[in-house]
């Protein structure tokens, strides 16, 4: 009796190790990319093209430091079509009667806020207060524009929650009709997405064929690498996916803070990690004329093929281990990681 316990207590034991990795992963993730937001490079542009409007740059860029790029445009159009492609996220206009600042606070509302936030007292300093502009604005059901991050996180789990489905109920099914699972998962996840953000919360009202587009690469991408990788990490599987797809993917997404307000480690990420091609994806498509769109949704093919490679190399690897004794063995280590997830 006493052996029997000690082992069901090892077993219990075991298992607990994969949320308590979480546990301390997701801390170090979400403290490491939120806790601290403060500007770094982050590109604003005074308007105006005499000396008056560079010598207020260049003042605000050696205040600055590190934080600002600062640089001047001719133009209020010029600031306007910067500020939708992107390319910077504040425009000043200088007025001794009525400073303006134009925003796009579709782009990032915190960004636009800390933009404010640095233009305010330029206005002060004039004597007037300051006027805020923000010509590309969220939908009116999302006055945050937070809800594609929380859109990202719905299609996110409804994928790889599935991937323990798919590997634990499924483990007995060859990887060809896993993998078949996983495609079909996909498509239905996506359209779960679309009317999550369509017609139940408004969160995009045009481009739903697009937005569907996006949401199926991103989870067949999910799904596909969670499948292939399943065959080699057994219940380590989904620890791998949380920190794939939650703990490195949510926080690095842009959805709450955009790279310029993150240290290096998670803006570095920005540039290439899954769930901000589809973040930046779904925004220039509802927000900013398709600005960017190709560039997103070339990333998420990317990682699409990268699924198509991992499940090509799990299929193989299945294929050499394929003995009876070894199919009752992968059956018994799915059983016990459908019971640690």
């Amino acid at each position: 009796m006493k052996s029997a316990t000690g082992g069901a207590l090892r077993h219990v034991l075991t298992h607990l190790l994969n949320p308590l990795l979480m546990c301390v992963g997701m801390g170090l993730a979400y403290l490491g990319a939120f806790a601290d937001p403060a500007p770094h490079d982050l590109p604003v542009a005074v308007v105006g093209s005499g000396a008056g409007a560079q010598d207020l740059a260049r003042t605000l860029a050696d205040k600055a430091g590190d934080a600002l790029v600062v640089h001047t445009v001719d133009d209020r159009a010029q600031a306007e079509d910067q500020l939708r492609h992107q390319e910077i996220f504040g425009a000043f206009v200088p007025d001794g009667k009525s400073p303006e600042l134009l925003v796009a606070s579709a782009g990032s509302d915190t960004t636009a806020t800390v933009v404010q936030k640095v233009f305010t007292p330029v206005a002060a300093r004039q004597g007037a207060p300051l006027k805020v502009t923000d010509i590309a604005p969220p939908a009116k059901d999302d006055p945050t524009g937070q809800g594609i991050f929380f859109l990202l996180v719905a299609v996110s789990i409804g994928s790889y929650a599935s991937v323990a489905v798919i590997g634990g109920a499924g483990a007995v099914l060859p990887l060809r009709i896993r993998a078949l699972l996983a495609v079909a998962t996909s498509v239905v996840v996506s359209v779960i997405g679309v009317l999550l953000a369509g017609p139940v919360f408004h969160l995009v009202d045009h481009g739903l064929g697009g937005l569907w587009g996006m949401a199926w690469l991103y989870s067949a991408g999910v799904l596909l690498i969670g499948t292939g990788l399943h065959t080699f990490l057994k219940r380590w599987t989904t620890l791998t996916m949380m920190v794939l797809f939650v703990m490195l993917n949510f926080t690095s997404s842009g959805g709450i803070f955009r790279p310029e307000l993150q240290n290096g480690f998670f803006a570095s990420l920005h540039g290439f990690w899954n769930g901000a091609a589809f973040v930046e994806g779904t925004r220039g498509l509802a927000y900013f004329n398709d600005a960017g769109l190709g560039s997103h949704v070339g990333t998420l093919a990317l990682w699409l093929l990268v699924g198509l490679a991992v499940t090509g190399l799990a299929w193989a690897t299945e294929a050499r281990r394929r003995t009876p004794a070894t199919a009752s063995v992968g059956t018994e280590e799915e059983m016990e990681e459908a019971v640690g997830v």
